[in-house]
């Protein structure tokens, strides 16, 4: 059952992001519940938009009955203006871990054409060091089995997430036992492993700024 209170976080810290868009954007837009509620939360503000990217089906439909025109990266001339998603993990450096919906490619892909990034979470996504989250990690069908051997190699733990297709027709791989005190070094070592599509860690395009829904209010924070 979900969390009523968690909820009304969520809903708190989708409305704060709808301030932060300015009518007439080309939004790119992410995946996952508390995302849901900022569709919701923009549609009932009535911030009209040039145009929405989503990083998932799941998304564009939503966008699309309420009325927005949903477009692909193909049809941009510049890049998104701005990019609104959910973390299923996020640290003090705003670097993420992604991928608990299933669209981590499609989310890395539409975070990496954005100009600005704003990552939208309540408290109990906040963690000092990743890894808590398992570690989604989309990987090619036939490959699994040395991917499953790679990720051992590094520490992981990965488990194939039972009946899950992404929207890119790949199964996914959830790590758990990482301690993830090196974020940009084991994404990049992780893209390395053939057969790996993405892994979940947002570190390379990490946050620009993170809206954080507390009991006692949201909270803004930046990096460096």
């Amino acid at each position: 059952m979900p969390n009523p209170d968690q909820h009304a976080l969520k809903i708190a810290v989708a409305r704060a992001a709808v301030a932060e868009v300015s009518s007439g954007m080309i939004l790119g837009v992410g995946t996952g519940s508390t995302v849901d509620c900022f569709i919701d939360a923009l549609a009932e503000a009535g911030v009209s938009l040039k145009g929405a990217v989503a990083s998932s089906v799941r998304s564009a439909e939503r966008l699309a009955a309420l009325g927005y025109r949903v477009i692909g990266l193909d049809s941009l001339v510049s890049p998104i203006d701005l990019y609104i998603d959910g973390a299923d993990e996020i640290d003090p450096n705003l670097c993420m871990i992604k991928g608990g919906g299933a669209a981590l490619t499609q989310e890395k892909i539409v975070a990496s054409a954005a100009r600005r990034f704003i990552c939208i979470v309540d408290s109990s996504k906040q963690v000092q060091t990743l890894g808590r989250f398992p570690l989604p990690i989309e990987v090619i069908e036939k490959a699994i089995t040395p991917v499953t051997w790679a990720i051992h190699a590094m520490g992981g733990e990965p488990s194939r997430r039972d009946g899950v297709l992404t929207d890119n027709g790949h199964p996914i791989l959830d790590v758990a036992g990482l301690t993830i005190s090196d974020p940009v070094g084991l994404e990049r070592a992780l893209n390395q492993i053939p057969g790996v599509v993405t892994n979940g860690i947002f570190a390379l395009r990490r946050a620009d700024l993170a809206l954080v829904a507390t009991p006692n209010g949201v909270i803004r924070l930046q990096h460096n």
